[in-house]
């Protein structure tokens, strides 16, 4: 054999050697990710420092590395929301198996935080935001989602209605930004805004909402968090993110039963004091008008109630796809006699990712069907003003006494307040489902750039009917009235956005930008339908059958985050709105924000503080709009038809007549400008953090009703952009884990609000007296107690100043000259104080000692005043004794400490101080741990609540907390009792 032959073959050899060492050299390492709670960890980023290779896990928490070289290497995993680890390795001739249990981040600046189409870490935010968890949420009969977050989020005020089951609540985000347009903020459930339309049949469409369902709140509030939202995010931004499947399987089974009772009542006259107050001061004929008993009609219409809510979810995996089934029925009733609320709701979430994790899908589908008894809050001022010396029944108009003229009921008097409950029906029915798709996919070419395809609907159908019978009083003369009522709701969107982010080491740079487009339909129909009585005969007949009020919008948005050296944060966004509701000239809205973060905990100075864990400073400014409230159609000539009462005859037949109605076809966007100074901070490893934010808005081109000239349109005032107002305030929390140990953590947190506010213009030229006045009250036809004008707060009270006597009695009609012209006119009516509070105080803690819990909420607005119109309409003689009438009424107890005998419905008397603090509830638990036997995962909780535990205040009223600042037939809120159980596998 030759030489060179024998070299060949030894060549061949070397190379078939080395390639076989070189593949017996192609190692793996490979894995799994779980949490504490031995749950896989789908979605974690692990990556191989050395090589600078990173993958996802999957669905089943796993990931895998081929194709490495015999060595040693550093494995790291991060995950939003997880304390990242590190591990090392030696791979030599072997694949290595190495598995990581991430633990639960608990420093708050590692908590992942939803923002307008994304997620942040709270330590990359740019803006002011708030988030509430489900552990922190209010406890008790939660009928509304709002009310989980009562008192938990400065800047935020939220003021139920009053008792009714499923009552709607007044939400205000740093005081609003309208006069006349909605203070509502923008609400958006798992990335599907809710729109501001009112559902007839159901008290409160958020109700409709199973809270049960609700994971996390997040409140955007200044222009930076909220301006990607554009034209509807002036009054801030509420995004509601439900819960969503489990890689592992859970089931959990909760009811909550409670008995509610009434806390507080007006304070009245008695039997005996009516008697003998009309005894003194009354006629012979008014004499012979008192009656002989001895009635409490507040607790004839008034009752225990009970309550029951009951809940069961399913979360698990089918196929590697994660979902979650639950069911809710929440039967609620009301303090006030046949109120009623039943709910029935379920949900389907599901949450695949395919495509080897680069398509994930999230499904949401939710439905609820609402039943509700509406007892008439009528009764409420009728038990306030009828006479408690009359029996509650007689034999007339259906068994119930009367205030009669003969056989007829008097006009003049008030109804019998139980025959108003009980003689009247009103029943109506909601359905509602609301859901999306959305589609995430991560490209294969460009794993950092995301497309994302948002399709959503919110749907509903409303109806019901009242009726009162022929032989109640209410309806007499007519026969009996029988209502119906429908409408539906159909809005549906569409959102597409593409999402690029990536980490730039190399320059110490991160790039997060979104650039997207949003399709909006909203569309009401309106069934109207005859006014009839018992019988049947109509009483009113419709201008039109039905009405389709509808909107559109259309958006384009851009968002861009630059972070340098994981300090420097810059932040930008502009949004283009194009609203139907406005004129082709006017359709356009443009509104942009800045921001920057400077993260000072990561300069050197600061960065080995063992002291200091977070402090960050953010500054903000940007524009956003407002078109909720405003009308769909204003910027085009419109005409009323008239009703069938006011038709013009010609020769024999009946026409309808148009009339013009007064339009503004320049109307735009209202909009509000907002400057944010913010800090966060945190010590002791994120045990103790919080922010304080101080800010300015200034909104221009508010609408407001303004004179104009005589002909000049078709009325002699019109709505128009002329107002601008000014807000000032500042937000300050903080939270704390003030012991964590093994057996005893206690929690803490507290919130503060400082907020002014006040208008600057009104009027299209300089005009100081010019006001528009606000707050009806009751007493009087078209009397109003509040205006809004320049330089003061709005619905600001507008009273005459009350002169008192030495024994610091009111003197009856004796008020203040305050202009000095020597003479008591509407002109020496001043403006004193307001509604809004100055100051916001919440406050929460919870202290968990082995298997005990016991945690409780408290809430305080200082500064805000309200008005008694219970005593202003009711506390006078000409009341108790209404001889024109023949009626005699009841009257509250300061009836007597002011002797008027005329109603003095404009004095500063009836403005009161309403500042107060509430305990809303104080909870114990008591985990008993596992109950069923071979089932080391089932846990039984017992709880116990109550709810509305105890209010301070000045004020004499049955509660200071109402949101529109006048104290008028208002339904208390009870205090609850409830026992929960709760069962968890």
């Amino acid at each position: 054999m030759s030489k060179f032959t024998i070299k060949r073959i030894m060549l061949f050899y070397l190379m078939i050697t080395l390639s076989l060492t070189a593949f017996s050299q192609q190692l793996t390492i490979s894995g799994k990710i779980t949490t504490t709670a031995g749950e896989s960890l789908a979605g974690a980023t692990v990556r191989i420092k050395a090589l600078n290779r990173s993958t996802s896990t999957s669905v089943l928490g796993e990931y895998r590395f081929d194709g490495l070289a015999a060595g040693n290497y550093v494995v790291e995993v991060n995950s939003v929301g997880y304390v990242s680890q590190s591990k090392s390795v030696a791979t030599q001739n072997n694949s290595i198996q190495l598995d990581f249990t991430l633990e639960s981040d608990q420093a708050n600046i590692d908590e992942v935080v939803v923002i307008g189409y994304g997620t942040q870490r709270r330590g990359e935010v740019t803006g002011a935001v708030s988030t509430v968890n489900e552990k922190d949420f209010q406890k008790g009969v939660i009928s509304s989602p709002e009310q989980l977050i009562t008192g938990k989020v400065s800047g935020v005020q939220i003021t139920s209605g009053g008792g009714q089951p499923g009552a709607a609540s007044t939400i205000r985000i740093r005081a609003g930004a309208s006069l006349n347009a909605s203070n509502d903020p923008l609400i958006v459930v798992d990335g599907v805004p809710f729109g501001g339309q009112g559902i007839s049949g159901v008290a409160n469409p958020l109700s409709l909402i199973n809270p049960n369902d609700i994971e996390t709140f997040t409140v955007l509030k200044d222009a930076n968090a909220t301006a990607i939202y554009g034209s509807r995010a002036s009054n801030g931004v509420i995004l509601i993110t439900t819960k969503k499947g489990s890689r592992s399987p859970k089931i959990n089974f909760s009811t909550q039963n409670s008995y509610a009772t009434i806390d507080r009542t007006v304070d009245l006259l008695d039997a005996n004091q009516i008697r003998d107050y009309v005894n003194t001061n009354g006629s012979d004929v008014m004499k012979a008008l008192l009656g002989s008993e001895n009635t409490d009609w507040q607790d004839a219409i008034y009752r225990n109630a009970f309550a029951s809510d009951n809940n069961l979810s399913v979360a698990s995996s089918v196929k590697n796809i994660p979902y979650r089934v639950s069911l809710g029925y929440l039967n609620q009733g009301g303090v006030l006699k046949n109120d009623n609320m039943q709910r029935t709701s379920a949900a389907l979430s599901l949450n695949p990712k395919l495509l080897d994790n680069h398509l994930t899908i999230d499904l949401n589908v939710r439905g609820a069907w609402s039943k509700s008894k509406f007892a008439t809050q009528d009764a409420i001022g009728a038990a306030i003003q009828f006479d408690p010396t009359q029996p509650i029944y007689s034999d007339q108009f259906g068994g119930y006494y009367e205030w009669a003229n003969s056989t007829s009921p008097n006009p003049n008097a008030p109804r019998n307040p139980l025959a108003l409950l009980d003689l009247r029906k009103d029943n109506g029915q909601v359905f509602r489902t609301f859901g999306n798709i959305q589609l995430d996919y991560s490209f294969h070419f460009l794993p950092k750039l995301h497309a994302n395809l948002n399709l959503g609907y919110d749907k509903s159908r409303g109806e019901g009917n009242t009726f009162t019978p022929a032989i109640a009083a209410r309806n007499f003369n007519e026969g009996g009235e029988r209502i119906q009522y429908k409408n539906d709701i159909d809005n549906t969107m569409v959102e597409f956005y593409l999402k690029y982010a990536n980490n730039f080491e190399n320059i110490k740079s991160n790039i997060d930008a979104t650039l997207g487009y949003g399709y909006y339909d909203n569309k009401t129909t309106v069934n109207n339908f005859d006014r009839v009585n018992e019988a049947g005969d109509v009483l009113n007949t419709p201008v039109f059958p039905f009405d389709v009020p509808q909107n559109r919008l259309i958006s384009y948005y851009g968002r861009l985050i630059y972070t340098y050296d994981s300090k420097y944060i810059v932040s930008a966004t502009l949004r283009a709105d194009g609203s139907s509701r406005f004129s082709p000239a006017n359709r356009w809205g443009y509104f942009p924000s800045v921001a920057f973060t400077w993260k000072l905990k990561e300069e050197g100075f600061l960065q080995y503080s063992e002291a200091l864990s977070d402090l960050k400073l953010r500054l903000s400014y940007g524009q956003t709009g407002q078109q909720d409230g405003i009308a769909n159609y204003s910027y085009m000539p419109n005409y009323i038809n008239s009703s069938n009462e006011s038709m013009y005859r010609m020769g024999d037949e009946y026409y309808y007549l148009y009339s013009p109605v007064a339009y503004d076809e320049n109307i735009r966007w209202e909009s509000t400008t907002t400057s944010n100074i913010g800090v966060d901070y945190g010590f002791a490893n994120g045990r103790i953090f919080g922010s304080l934010d101080v800010y300015t808005k200034k909104t221009k081109d508010l609408l407001s009703s303004i004179p104009v000239a005589v002909g000049s349109n078709f009325n002699n005032f019109l709505l128009t952009n002329v107002g601008n107002m000014e807000n000032f305030g500042v937000e300050w929390n903080i939270n704390g884990a003030l012991i964590k140990r093994e057996k005893l953590n206690w929690d803490l947190g507290f919130n503060f609000t400082y907020n002014t506010n006040k208008v600057t213009n009104l009027t299209l030229v300089d005009d100081p007296d010019f006001m528009i006045e606000t707050g009806g009250i009751q007493g009087a036809t078209g009397n109003n107690i509040q205006a809004h004008t320049v330089n003061m707060a709005p619905n600001s009270f507008r009273v005459f100043k009350q002169v008192y006597d030495e024994a610091g009695k009111p003197v009856e009609a004796l008020y203040a000259d305050t202009n000095g012209d020597g003479t008591i006119s509407d002109n020496d009516r001043y403006f004193y104080k307001s509604p809004l509070p100055k100051f916001i105080l919440g406050f929460s803690t919870s202290v968990d000692y082995d298997k005990w819990s016991i945690g409780t909420v408290l809430r305080a607005n200082i500064g805000n005043y309200i008005y008694d119109n219970v005593s202003s309409n009711f506390g006078s003689s000409y009341n108790v004794i209404d001889a024109a009438s023949l009626v005699i009424n009841n009257a509250p107890v300061d009836f007597l400490n002011t002797n008027f005998r005329e109603k003095q419905l404009l004095s500063d008397y009836y403005v009161k101080n309403a500042s107060f603090l509430k305990m809303d509830n104080i909870n114990v638990s008591y985990r008993i741990g596992n109950v069923l036997k071979g089932n080391r995962t089932a846990s039984l909780t017992l709880s116990g609540t109550v709810q509305n535990v105890f209010t301070v205040s000045k004020y004499k009223g049955v509660d200071p907390e109402i949101a529109n600042g006048i104290d008028n037939r208002f339904y208390p809120r009870p205090r609850t009792f409830i026992v929960g159980v709760n069962l968890a596998f």
